[in-house]
């Protein structure tokens, strides 16, 4: 699971960040659940500009840089943006690549989800090739190994039992963000596409219950990091649309989740009496500026604001946690599965 420093100069750029208003960005999607929620949000998304697939490249140059290295979720190798572009290869940390989460023969190479940088991330190209084009899942096989990041197995998720490629735990969630996006932003193409093994071909739920199943818990276990929220903003710049799980996770839950036949709305006192939240395992001080959690035992913190975007998450590692907030508000800070509303003086 991704860690983080909560630094204020973070938490001041998401706040900036968020000055396009999202909330505007959504607002037709406000009220909806289930099926009627996710063709909202395809209907919000789905006419992006198209950045062509050499143009990735270029995309990738904001969205996926680690301090002027590229990215890589399937290996820790190294490269400089433009340097070592796939070609021929034959080892991993040869060169990197273009590799699509959705594969291209899942939708016969058709645009614009061929260049659509959502789920088209700069790979290890060896490691690429091993995923070729199976399906994303959990499997028993060893690790590759080396530098190179995942496994690549028969399934051991109940409902599937083909050869599946399981990413490191750390990108587990970005993953099933990016398969949640793809089935929402082409919800109105997925009938020609050919994986019924994982994708329904309609438009609602578009992807088979061991599979959602699956990506849901992904989607809970390794929330949303700093890096997705950076890459989000990033592409926006060039696609101009967004990855609306990134924006707001809690979407996957009324879509596909335990909240589907509830109304998503942006507001989370629209529909949650936030004050008759409670921690009881948990002790929670406030003072000026830091939140401080007490009595733990290795559990996950969130933070988010009261439109339900998660602002800041990370394992613990001691029994006392310490947020710094350097922005006065109302705050929902979720430990497991534990929720609180505090108030930051």
């Amino acid at each position: 699971m991704k860690r983080f420093l909560f630094s204020v100069l973070a938490f001041c750029f998401i706040f900036s960040v968020w000055s396009i208003d999202v909330e505007d960005y959504y607002a037709t999607a406000e009220g909806k659940s289930g099926a009627s929620l996710k063709t909202a949000l395809n209907t919000i998304i789905k006419n992006h500009t198209d950045v062509g697939y050499k143009g990735l490249y270029d995309v990738y140059e904001t969205s996926d840089d680690n301090d002027g290295q590229v990215w890589d979720m399937y290996s820790t190798c190294t490269w400089t943006h433009g340097n070592k572009k796939c070609g021929n290869y034959s080892n991993v940390c040869d060169c990197y690549n273009r590799e699509h989460v959705v594969p291209q023969s899942w939708f016969d190479e058709r645009t614009p989800m061929k260049s659509d940088a959502f789920h088209v991330y700069p790979t290890d190209g060896k490691v690429n090739g091993i995923r070729s084009n199976y399906p994303h899942g959990e499997t028993n096989a060893s690790a590759i190994g080396g530098k190179a990041l995942g496994k690549i197995g028969t399934s051991s998720v109940s409902g599937y039992s083909g050869k599946v490629y399981e990413p490191d735990d750390e990108y587990k969630g970005d993953i099933a963000r990016t398969y949640f996006y793809f089935v929402t932003c082409y919800e109105d193409k997925l009938s020609g596409f050919d994986r019924n093994d994982v994708l329904t071909g309609d438009t609602y739920p578009s992807l088979t219950s061991w599979f959602y199943n699956l990506m849901l818990k992904w989607h809970r276990n390794d929330p949303v990091s700093q890096k997705e929220i950076d890459r989000n903003n990033a592409v926006y710049k060039h696609q101009n649309n967004r990855n609306p799980f990134i924006d707001y996770p809690q979407l996957a839950e009324h879509i596909w989740g335990n909240k589907k036949s509830e109304a998503f709305y942006f507001n989370a006192s629209s529909t949650t009496d936030v004050d008759a939240l409670q921690m009881p395992k948990y002790d929670v001080v406030v003072t000026e500026g830091r939140i401080s959690v007490s009595k733990l035992n290795g559990e996950t913190i969130s933070l988010f604001d009261l439109s339900g975007r998660m602002l800041y998450s990370a394992e613990t590692t001691t029994s006392t946690y310490e947020l710094n907030v350097s922005h006065k508000g109302v705050y929902l800070l979720r430990v497991n599965s534990s929720v609180t509303k505090v108030i930051v003086q």
